[in-house]
C-alpha cells in the first residue's frame, strides 16, 4: 500500500489501534477488499491484529451460505481475505449467546453457533442485532503499525449504535466527514483517480 501523504496533507488523530476501534482506509487504496473499507478491530495485541470489514455487503443471503440453519433474513458482509470459507459474526446479544467476547461496550464477537441456531429457530433474535461476515482481515505482529506509518489507514472510535445502525454503503464517507478537517475531503476523491 502506498504512502498518500504526498497527495494529501495528513492530520494525525493520534489514536492507536485497539480492540473496538475502526480502521478507515485512505481514499486511493484500490485493493478489492480494503478499498474504501471500514474495519472493526476485534483484537489488537503484540502478536497482531484481526477484525472484519463492516461496510461491504455481499449479494448472497444468510440461508444461501448456511443451508442447514432456520430461515433468517440477515445480511452477510465481506469480512476480509482470510478464511473466506468461514462465517464470523458480531452482535449485541451479550450473555444471551454463550462464549461471546465483548469487543466494545455492548458489542460482541462470536459465541456458540448451536446456541445462535436455537435463538434463530425460536425467533428471539432480530437481524438488526447481528451481522455476519465471510472471512476476516488479519495482520501479523507490527504489520498494521507499518501500514499506519504509510498512512494507509486512519483510526477512529465507533459506538455500537453507529456500527449497527448506520447504512454500510455510506459508512466510509460518513465516518470521515464526522472526523472533519482533512479527512472530510477524502470523500471527494474519485475512486479511480485516472478518471478525474
Amino acid at each position: 500500500m502506498k504512502d498518500i501523504s504526498k497527495y494529501v496533507q495528513i492530520r494525525t488523530n493520534n489514536l492507536k489501534p485497539a480492540k473496538g476501534r475502526v480502521l478507515i482506509s485512505e481514499p486511493f487504496m484500490s485493493d478489492y477488499y480494503f478499498g474504501r473499507s471500514v474495519i472493526l478491530l476485534a483484537e489488537h495485541n503484540d502478536e497482531g491484529s484481526f477484525g472484519v470489514i463492516v461496510n461491504k455487503r455481499i449479494t448472497a443471503t444468510f440461508n444461501e451460505i448456511l443451508k442447514d440453519f432456520p430461515d433468517f433474513d440477515a445480511p452477510v458482509y465481506l469480512g476480509g481475505p482470510v478464511e473466506t470459507g468461514s462465517l464470523f459474526y458480531i452482535h449485541t446479544l451479550g450473555e444471551e449467546l454463550e462464549g461471546a467476547t465483548e469487543i466494545t461496550e455492548g458489542l460482541y464477537w462470536g459465541g456458540d453457533i448451536e446456541a445462535l441456531k436455537e435463538l434463530i429457530l425460536i425467533r428471539t433474535i432480530d437481524p438488526a442485532e447481528i451481522r455476519f461476515f465471510l472471512g476476516y482481515s488479519g495482520w501479523a505482529a507490527n504489520q498494521l503499525e507499518g501500514e499506519l506509518k504509510r498512512n494507509s489507514w486512519v483510526i477512529s472510535n465507533i459506538s455500537k449504535d453507529i456500527l449497527m445502525k448506520m447504512d454500510p454503503v455510506k459508512m466510509w464517507d460518513r465516518l470521515l466527514e464526522k472526523m472533519g478537517g482533512t479527512y472530510k475531503y477524502w470523500t471527494k476523491f474519485p475512486i479511480d483517480p485516472t478518471m478525474n
